[in-house]
């Protein structure tokens, strides 16, 4: 009973932590360093050996987080081997792959026997286990980060050769250092047990493999099942993190089965079960759309309780004793890699361009080089500890250095789609309105009434002008950066959508990574393409719920929702830019504004401002007003400046 009060108070304390770090985490992007090494270092700081909120013993007793997050690690690592997306630059990605895999390996095993000799831990071991070591280092190290690299490729929505490429062979690698640490690992507890170096000892390898193998495409129809149960997501989501942890229980079971029973080492990688499972799901599943959406939710949350957890587990009082050795490692890591992504480069056929460049990508490691760290620190209690501190310790440097590197080269080659800052507002309120429909026109009629320059873009050739006079109607035959610049988009505030959402989102791509357009709305056909629209920052209104929800608020708000369209003949509402800098720095309630304006809210960046009279005004800032038209023009005047 004790023991499971313990229990429930590590884990109720370990939650309260895991909260505050997934909080502190998110500082680390505005100093330009990822969320996983706040992460980390938000575990460093409570762990056993600073604050001490995460007790060594405790470390032991969560271990079973960690098999449950490394099972869905490497369930993301094989969802991303999508073979439909990699067959365009499979060349490039076999043979970058096999440079690393080669040399990489090879060097760094070598490297790494030498270097061995002046660490601590290692100096006093056989030449046997030094070799062993050396091994899984040179593996662990040629291990990378896909959750990385999708991290930076989302965040500048990269898309291109050598984005491809590095997203391929960093999916690639980590299914073949799985099965490469697979095989390193039987040979080695060999090597450390003593065992002769015999076919015996090589048919259990195979064995081992082929038991992989087996299990992999065995839990692939598990996941199908699944997932195929008719059961809300947040039930799915559960089964298949215990598949995960029941592969890893199943993986001791059988290593004790084996010792017991034939007195041989029966040994199943886990991690290469998982990552087959999910690859066959993704692949040759009617169930992969699915799958994919689970994994791209509850990542998040894994990751950040592995992370957290890793963090705590690093031994502070060894890389104290042990840091220069990390960067010697560090140093043959980077040599090494550069040495095999160039040659695969190279044999790929890449140009010069892309071969400066071509090891940027590759630096990062994250989830399945700590995961395999950690499994060594469990099988070998003797060395294992201090060799996964100071690997651990070269990962988190390459956690650091790696991901801007990624960032910067995407920039260099032009490769990034981000969003341009938006123009500034010089005076005139300039809309462009794609699509030519009575609801168009309207809109374009309204918005000149309040003082906007509006012109509607169409493809439509053969045009009826009688019946829309006094409108700026272009015509164009496609949506390109010519045609946009023709239609002088660089200036405009606003850009509004009426068309399909094909060329909806065309457009609105345009706009964003070309002009930072201030505002782009966009009328929604399928509610299917919403988060495609979202994540380019539209303001999107879907007809099919825009009529309920302004009913809704007619009911509940009346005045207000009035006010707010305008249908109060001598209201009105309006969001006003603070252009004047004898503004900067005002509090609210010092402005001298006319009796009936009510301020409603500031909006600074991404941020919306409640604002009370001691809110201080910034240039820059997007108020919210409503009063009389001509108080309106006023406050207007009053802001804008000159």
């Amino acid at each position: 009973m004790n023991l499971y009060l313990d229990t429930i108070k590590i884990l109720a304390g370990f939650l309260v932590i895991l909260i505050a770090s997934n909080w502190i985490s998110h500082f680390f992007p505005r100093i330009k360093l990822p969320m996983i090494t706040g992460l980390l270092i938000t575990g460093i700081i409570c762990g056993p050996y600073i604050l001490d909120l995460i007790p060594i013993q405790a470390t032991k007793d969560l271990n079973f987080v960690n098999e449950i997050s490394l099972a869905f690690i490497a369930f993301a690592a094989g969802g991303e081997l999508y073979l439909k997306e990699l067959r365009s630059r499979f060349k490039n990605i076999v043979w970058m792959t096999i440079g690393q895999l080669v040399i990489t390996f090879v060097f760094g095993t070598i490297a790494i026997y030498f270097v061995g000799s002046r660490i601590p831990f290692m100096a006093s071991l056989s030449m046997e286990v030094k070799w062993a070591i050396s091994l899984l280092a040179a593996t662990i190290f040629i291990a990378r980060s896909p959750s990385s690299t999708i991290a930076i490729i989302n965040e500048t929505r990269a898309k291109g050769p050598f984005t491809q490429t590095s997203l391929g062979v960093t999916v690639l690698i980590d299914v073949l250092v799985i099965i490469l640490f697979a095989i390193n690992f039987s040979f080695v507890e060999g090597l450390v047990m003593g065992s002769e170096f015999n076919i015996v000892l090589i048919g259990l390898v195979i064995f081992s493999l082929v038991l992989s193998i087996v299990g992999g495409l065995l839990l692939g129809k598990v996941i199908e099942f699944i997932l195929s149960l008719p059961f809300y997501a947040i039930f799915k989501k559960i089964l298949l993190l215990g598949t995960g942890y029941a592969v890893f229980i199943g993986s001791h079971y059988l290593r004790d089965f084996g010792h017991a029973q034939f007195n041989v080492e029966l040994h199943i990688e886990p991690l290469l079960v998982c990552i087959i499972g999910s690859f066959m799901v993704t692949n040759y599943s009617r169930y992969k759309s699915e799958f994919f959406s689970i994994l791209h939710e509850t990542g998040p949350l894994v990751y950040i309780a592995f992370f957290t957890l890793t963090g705590a587990s690093i031994s502070l009082d060894i890389i104290i004793k042990v840091w220069p050795f990390a960067l010697i490692l560090f140093g043959v890591n980077l040599v090494t890699m550069f040495m095999g992504t160039q040659v695969g480069s190279f044999l790929g056929g890449d140009s010069w361009k892309y071969r400066k460049w071509s090891w940027t990508p590759f630096i990062t490691q994250a989830g399945v080089g700590l995961g395999l760290a950690t499994e060594v620190a469990t099988e070998f209690s003797d060395w294992g500890n201090e060799f996964a501190t100071i690997i651990i310790a070269v990962i988190v440097l390459n956690q650091i250095i790696g991901p801007p590197l990624f960032k910067i080269a995407i920039f260099q080659l032009k490769e990034h789609h981000t969003r341009k800052s938006s123009p500034l507002y010089e005076g005139v309120r300039d809309a462009l309105i794609f699509g030519l429909e009575g609801k168009s026109v309207a809109l374009a009629k309204l918005l000149k009434k309040n003082g906007w320059e509006v012109k509607i873009v169409t493809t439509i050739s053969n045009l009826d002008m009688a019946n829309n006079a006094g409108l700026d109607i272009r015509v164009v035959k496609k949506f390109d950066k010519p045609t946009f610049d023709k239609l002088g988009a660089a200036e405009v505030e606003a850009i509004v959508t009426m068309m399909s959402d094909k060329d909806n989102y065309k457009i609105c791509e345009l706009a964003y990574e070309n002009y930072g357009t201030k505002d782009l709305i966009v009328r929604l056909n399928e509610r299917s393409n919403y988060d495609h629209f979202r994540k380019l920052g539209a303001k999107i209104v879907e007809p099919s719920t825009a009529i309920v929800s302004l009913l809704d608020q007619f009911v509940r708000s009346p005045t207000t929702t009035s006010l707010l369209l305008g249908m109060e003949e001598s209201q009105g509402a309006a969001e006003i830019e603070v252009q004047d800098p004898d503004l900067h720095g005002v509090f609210l309630r010092d402005l001298r504004l006319p009796s009936d304006i009510i301020i409603l809210s500031v909006k600074r960046g991404a941020k919306v401002l409640i604002s009370h009279g001691y809110t201080r005004l910034r240039m820059n800032d997007l108020v919210n007003v409503i009063g009389s038209k001509e108080s309106l023009e006023v406050v207007r005047l009053k802001f804008e400046g000159d």
